[in-house]
């Protein structure tokens, strides 16, 4: 018998939800997705000294106020660790717009513009990019038309079935349902200690948005995100792509257990209508769902968050220099 970890890439695509060179090294994923949280890690080891000093000294070279010149070693930084990336695996790999940028839709259009031309300057087809929005009306606004001029984009911090569905009715290449945050909210509003694999919030959110895109024929790709538990994985074996941390991956690498398909296009049913959601539309829906409201909003403050920290080791770093 394979590890599960073998069976789950024969019926769906593995990424490496890190930005860690040499994790990705171990695993080679197909794919691999980054976001600030995941820069900042790697930005404090050791081994990105050199790409965090090439990142500083060309921001510098760009020359604009303190801040557009943080802006750009950051991104710069989220590019050459994208670069590195591409190095080690035959897919795409997904690269974050600040998460301040998450309420306006020509800032975060712009910002694409910037981190497609970035790659292009390193050599990088845009073909191996996607550019990571936050699933906000303005965010979804953004990559509708991103996705018109070429630019393929990974809706993220999606939460609720209202954001998928205003998703894939975009274009949206790509849509990143955080499970684990779901199941978080939960366990810390429900009163429960626990949730069965099979009765886990997230992994039914997912269930029911993989469901509704194949059910109507939409070509957006579901990749499950943020996991909790190897359970939570193996409820969505057979999803489009599946974004797992290194640590879950060595769990699933260890597993010699026979692993079930529990999604397929074949057998997909929902019981949903087909939704086009104006604005007021899907901002009612999101009101209504309480913990995509909040996790919605939590998320975008953490990446901000993460960002920030970021910005000050790169000036603290470029100080000391």
């Amino acid at each position: 018998m394979t590890s599960k970890l073998d069976q789950l890439s024969q019926m769906t695509t593995v990424v490496a939800d890190t930005g860690d060179i040499e994790a990705i090294r171990q695993w080679r994923p197909q794919d691999a997705t980054t976001n600030p949280s995941l820069l900042l890690k790697a930005a404090a080891q050791e081994a990105y000294r050199p790409i965090l000093e090439q990142s500083i000294l060309w921001a510098q070279q760009q020359g604009g106020s303190a801040q557009e010149m943080l802006a750009h070693a950051t991104d710069r930084l989220a590019v050459l660790i994208g670069q590195q990336i591409l190095g080690l695996i035959p897919g795409v790999v997904s690269t974050e717009v600040d998460s301040r940028l998450s309420f306006d839709t020509q800032a975060t259009i712009s910002r694409a513009h910037k981190l497609i031309h970035l790659y292009e300057d390193v050599g990088i087809d845009p073909s191996r990019v996607l550019i990571k929005i936050a699933s906000t009306w303005e965010g979804i606004r953004a990559a509708e038309v991103l996705e018109r001029q070429g630019i393929r984009c990974n809706l993220t911090l999606l939460f609720s079935f209202t954001q998928a569905a205003a998703c894939a009715d975009a274009g949206a290449f790509l849509v990143s349902p955080f499970v684990g945050r779901i199941l978080d909210w939960h366990l810390a509003n429900s009163g429960r200690q626990e949730f069965a694999p099979d009765e886990d919030p997230g992994v039914l959110s997912v269930t029911r948005i993989y469901n509704y895109f194949k059910q109507h024929q939409y070509p957006t790709v579901v990749m499950g995100a943020s996991f909790r538990n190897a359970g939570e994985i193996e409820m969505l074996s057979g999803c489009d792509r599946l974004t797992i941390s290194p640590a879950l991956l060595q769990t699933l690498s260890e597993d010699q257990g026979p692993l079930a398909r529990r999604l397929s296009p074949d057998h997909a049913h929902s019981d949903d209508a087909r939704l086009q959601l104006d604005e007021p539309g899907f901002r009612w829906g999101l009101n209504e769902d309480a913990m995509a409201t909040e996790k919605l909003a939590d998320g975008i403050r953490r990446f901000t968050a993460d960002q920030i920290t970021l910005e000050q080791q790169i000036r603290q770093f470029a100080q000391a220099a």
